[in-house]
């Protein structure tokens, strides 16, 4: 095998590839990444069992001075062979692979020698057909992403809720993570004639993925197996195993009705949570206590350590109405349900001091709510 590219159009294929290579796999192979050169172009690929990430550089493309000299396949370590392309002089380089399969990597007057292992006993990547597929604006599925990983468990004692519940049913989509203490929720409308799909897919491989979808890319498919689900963008196919298990129902966690509305600005609401936070943290128990007075038309919250002090602001807001409330809650619950808000202007209803409360936006409410789990302060 012989090929020569450009050192950066390389990089930028490699560094979306390795998103998927570990080096802490119990599958020594997965260390490495796989180079295949063909007729049409140079194929990368990276895995770590869960997710995996093809992608393919094509010859005929005006970027990326790609020439295929000599075609074949080879298992090269991936940390080793990154650090020494990123550390290459020139803005060329060429790999060539020997006999013995050391791959020797030239640039200038630098050359590295490095030991390759046999392309064949890397693992197959799995079939999937277009039986089960749909099609959705790249920005959209980044901002279904963004707006619920961040609900997702960290904990393993319940699998489960580690992934990303999505539904696609009737022309809409509903994505739902929960990891029992808050709960995110985005739905959309889809255009054309889809297929209807339910998969749970960890919340790790939408995290990565959310990553290559940069502004360039407009478009994703998805292809939905039994246990593996892949998304097309343009050259790359990004594969992740999907979840065995039923999601818990969620629906009948979101209130119907709530006894307080508040109506905020997002960013001066987090402004204020933060600074309420800053003291918080510093205590036993992470907690932040919201009061809220109808008849005066105050909103105020406090933050309290014992060892440090305490604080209180009364906070900024356009519209208040219902009945006086006190509750407490996790303020780093609430910063990262604020981000995903971005800069709009939000609703939080209340429906009791221990009772479960949501945020939506004022101008997007139908379409995506998220809830927060109060904390018992008595």
């Amino acid at each position: 095998m012989k090929f020569s590219i450009n050192r950066s159009s390389f990089l930028r294929t490699f560094n979306d590839v390795s998103r998927a290579i570990s080096s802490k796999t119990t599958i020594p192979v997965l260390t490495d990444l796989k180079l295949v050169a063909h007729a049409s172009g140079l194929t990368l690929t990276g895995s770590d069992a869960d997710i995996s990430i093809e992608s393919t550089i094509k010859e005929d493309s005006e970027n990326n001075t790609l020439t295929i000299d000599e075609p074949g396949s080879i298992l090269l370590p991936a940390r080793f062979f990154g650090e020494i392309v990123k550390r290459l002089p020139e803005d060329d380089m060429t790999v060539a692979v020997e006999d013995n399969l050391q791959a020797v990597i030239t640039s200038g007057a630098s050359e590295f020698t490095i030991n390759g292992l046999d392309a064949a006993s890397y693992p197959q990547l799995p079939e999937i057909s277009t039986d089960r597929s749909l099609t959705l604006p790249a920005d959209v599925f980044h901002q279904i992403i963004n707006q619920t990983v961040i609900a997702v468990s960290t904990q393993e004692s319940r699998p489960i809720l580690t992934g990303v519940h999505i539904v696609v049913q009737d022309g809409t989509l509903i994505a739902v993570a929960t990891d029992s203490h808050r709960l995110a929720q985005r739905s959309i409308k889809l255009e054309g004639d889809q297929t209807n799909a339910e998969f749970i897919i960890p919340g790790r491989s939408l995290t990565e993925l959310g990553r290559m979808l940069t502004d360039d890319i407009k478009e994703i498919e998805l292809r939905i197996a039994d246990n593996q689900v892949l998304f097309m963008i343009g050259q790359t196919a990004f594969y992740s195993r999907l979840l065995d298990g039923n999601y818990p129902d969620t629906s009948r966690l979101i209130p119907n009705s709530s006894s307080t509305r508040i109506e905020f600005a997002a960013p001066a609401l987090l402004a204020a949570i933060n600074r309420a936070s800053l003291l918080s943290h510093e205590g036993r128990n992470n907690v932040v206590r919201l009061k809220i007075e109808v008849a005066k038309q105050t909103v105020t919250i406090y933050g309290n350590s014992p060892e440090v002090g305490n604080v209180e602001e009364q906070l900024s807001f356009s519209k208040l109405e219902g009945e006086d409330l006190e509750i407490s809650f996790n303020p780093d619950y609430m910063k990262v349900a604020l981000q995903g808000l971005g800069q709009s202007t939000i609703e939080v209803a209340f429906t009791a001091p221990l009772r479960p409360f949501t945020l939506v936006p004022s101008e997007d409410h139908e379409n995506y709510i998220q809830l927060i789990t109060p904390v018992r302060t008595f």
